[in-house]
């Protein structure tokens, strides 16, 4: 029985975006050896997009007020790389990771599958 999902985020500087999860964000994490820190995600969703270009992947955390997580996060140092903007399906930014990625953040107006 599948009981889980684990979500990888490949980084050019890994300890860097570690410390970002542990410090700014404050996700709880197990250290399974050498510094290799595993996170404990908020309740997650997964979706499947139709495309047309090449299959990627994209992770955004979703939260219950953009503009208050927005200005939390900046007063934290977060560097954000797109305005707020909004979408039929929800009120969205960009955020940079220490290591130089990127991840989108959300406020969703969908129906949310962890709801369930």
């Amino acid at each position: 029985m599948i009981n889980g999902g684990h979500v990888i985020i490949y980084s050019r500087d890994a300890e860097a975006d570690r410390a970002f999860f542990r410090d700014v964000l404050e996700y709880p994490h197990v250290d399974v050896g050498g510094g290799w820190l595993i996170f404990k995600l908020p309740p997650t969703e997964v979706a499947v997009h139709p495309t047309d270009g090449p299959e990627m992947q994209d992770f955004y955390l979703m939260c219950d007020d953009v503009e208050a997580t927005v200005k939390n996060l900046t007063a934290k140092g977060v560097e954000f790389t797109q305005p707020v903007t909004d979408a039929r399906w929800g009120r969205l930014t960009r955020f940079r990771l220490p290591g130089g990625g990127e991840v989108g953040l959300y406020e969703p107006r969908h129906e949310r599958a962890i709801d369930l």
